[in-house]
């Protein structure tokens, strides 16, 4: 009869408690999953693709080619060096590493990069093909020593046309509010 008793003071306590609390409400719609990717060959990309992740509050991949690119590779002067043949040809596909594993997951997708010869470099091209953008909106934004991204953008749209791209953005040594603008546009 004690347990009895017991266990139905403890239904009954249990079942107040129960009352009172409120009904669960829905769960609010994850925001948008952000992933800001980037070619970096001297790092000034890389600083700010850093910035844009933080200030997205988003993952973030570096864009590594297979072969690294040697201050020899880089010299644009130089019509034989590694960046020039690749860039005059047009199918040139560097081969990239340490790929996104969960690209599906993303919404929103930066691809940062410095523009060679007023455009984006071959390695771009590399990335773009490596995955499935579909119901993704991709944003270029890219540094430059004296060209606009413009020329980039373009290509890359007539390039992959059937890809939702956002308006691509030139970030030479953004101040916070500029890259906060820049943001805001597609993540909120």
């Amino acid at each position: 009869m004690k347990k009895t008793l017991i266990y139905t003071v403890m239904i009954m306590i249990l079942c107040a408690t129960c009352a009172q609390k409120p009904a669960q409400e829905k769960a609010e719609p994850a925001g948008k999953k952000v992933l800001v990717t980037y070619f970096s060959a001297t790092g000034v990309t890389k600083g700010v693709a850093e910035k844009i992740a933080k200030t997205a509050n988003a993952d973030i991949k570096e864009i590594v080619p297979a072969q690294r690119y040697t201050e020899a590779d880089l010299d644009w002067r130089n019509e034989e060096s590694r960046s020039s043949l690749e860039m005059k040809d047009l199918t040139s596909r560097p081969a990239i590493t340490d790929k996104v594993e969960n690209m599906g997951d993303y919404d929103v997708v930066f691809v940062g990069f410095p523009i060679w010869w007023y455009t984006a470099p071959t390695i771009i091209n590399t990335f773009m093909e490596s995955y499935d953008f579909a119901g993704k909106t991709v944003i270029p934004f890219a540094t430059s020593g004296g060209s606009t991204i413009e020329k980039s953008c373009t290509d890359l749209k007539n390039t992959y046309p059937n890809l939702t791209w956002g308006e691509g953005k030139l970030l030479n040594n953004p101040t916070d509010e500029q890259i906060q603008q820049f943001v805001d546009q597609f993540v909120k």
